[in-house]
């Protein structure tokens, strides 16, 4: 694990299971349905059990899918956390359909879901980088970007942990970290 304080609030950077995090809100890089599905997604539903799934259930039967870029907030099941923020990643399709803005958002709407219920911890993974195939390199620049933005604003926050599941992730995010702080 690295540490890191921006503004006042720590961020680690870690290798490991976010289903294992003790932060306030875990955020799952849903799909659209938010439903359940492979990678992230399916571990936190299935760390969570059962109603996490009725929960999202009841978010579809009350406004549909959720779009590429938005993001909802559930309770959290058997996790540790309170709550869960389900944020629907854009796929990566060359770069040229708004995926940096998308993926931006996803963040940044996270938190404030995040901050609307008082939470003063946060666990992200890298959010599109598994199946929807948007470059490492590239999505751990807008996180950090997006997380450190938001910070700027949103000051009631005493951790954001970046829980990462391979060690080139984890590098990638610390290597990017040093160099843009």
């Amino acid at each position: 694990m690295s540490e890191y304080t921006y503004n006042n609030t720590r961020i680690h950077i870690i290798q490991g299971d976010i289903t294992r995090s003790h932060a306030e809100v875990i955020v799952n890089a849903a799909n659209s349905s938010l439903l359940g599905g492979g990678g992230v997604d399916g571990a936190i539903h299935r760390a969570a059990g059962p109603a996490l799934l009725d929960a999202c259930r009841d978010v579809r039967a009350a406004q549909g899918k959720c779009a590429t870029g938005d993001a909802v907030i559930t309770i959290a099941g058997d996790l540790h956390a309170n709550y869960v923020v389900h944020t629907v990643g854009p796929v990566w399709r060359g770069g040229d359909k708004n995926e940096p803005e998308l993926l931006t958002s996803c963040y940044t709407k996270s938190m404030e879901l995040a901050a609307q219920r008082g939470a003063r911890s946060i666990a992200f993974p890298a959010i599109s980088t598994g199946v929807y195939r948007f470059p490492l390199q590239k999505a751990s620049e807008i996180a950090i970007n997006a997380v450190t933005s938001t910070l700027d604003t949103l000051t009631e926050f005493e951790l954001v942990e970046f829980v990462l599941f391979t060690s080139n992730d984890r590098e990638v995010f610390e290597q990017l970290f040093v160099q843009q702080m």
